[in-house]
């Protein structure tokens, strides 16, 4: 958990859920909250290394397909490095972080989708040692919704491109953990957006920092 007085809450959900709109809503508040600027930071990635790594995980490569247990490993090792090098570091130094995925993301994903949760929790607990946000916001969306979305972007990436019923699994994974966590806070992201951001606005403006 944090040091000081400084949070590390997450924005997690599948693809389409709205999650950079909703860091970037979660932006302002904690800027208005605590009057500086939180420390923002992505899953996969957020480092010079993590970042090299996020391209080996996004990027297909058909000539050599990127196998379940090496893509778990990879991002492990990629929130390793960002743990160490930016997210602990801040928090001790008194600044809130502000998290695009973390740890939930390979349970669902990794752990859910791919069926590796022997696998996770081992090099969670590895990795990790207890460490965890203080808060988390999962934006639960009905994946044929939230890849029609996605779609709408443009490419999908290696990730995006798994059938639905792997996007199915981690959705299910999400709830599971959410409903066994109070840290973690569940938001309807198949709603429009702006009713969305008033009910994320409404889950913080009600926690009692």
């Amino acid at each position: 958990m944090s040091e000081n007085n400084a949070k590390f809450i997450v924005i997690e959900g599948l693809e389409g859920a709205g999650k950079s709109s909703a860091v970037a809503l979660m932006h302002d508040f904690i800027t208005r909250h605590t009057g500086r600027e939180p420390i923002c930071t992505r899953e996969p990635g957020g480092t010079p290394l993590a970042e090299r790594i996020r391209d080996l995980v996004k990027i297909a490569d058909p000539s050599d397909p990127l196998c379940d247990e090496a893509e778990c490993l990879l991002i492990y090792a990629a929130r390793a490095q960002l743990i160490h090098r930016v997210i602990k570091p801040a928090l001790a130094a008194g600044l809130w972080v502000l998290g695009d995925r973390h740890n939930l993301s390979s349970l669902a994903y990794q752990g859910g989708g791919r069926g590796l949760m022997p696998l996770v929790h081992a090099v969670s607990e590895a990795t990790l040692k207890g460490f965890k946000p203080d808060l988390t916001l999962y934006l639960d969306i009905p994946p044929a919704l939230g890849l029609s979305r996605a779609a709408g972007r443009g490419e999908l990436d290696r990730i995006e491109q798994q059938a639905l019923d792997f996007f199915e699994r981690a959705r299910a994974t999400y709830l599971q953990l959410a409903a066994e966590d109070d840290s973690i806070l569940v938001i309807d992201a198949s709603q429009e957006i702006g009713q969305v951001h008033k009910d994320i606005l409404a889950v913080l403006q009600g926690i009692q920092w």
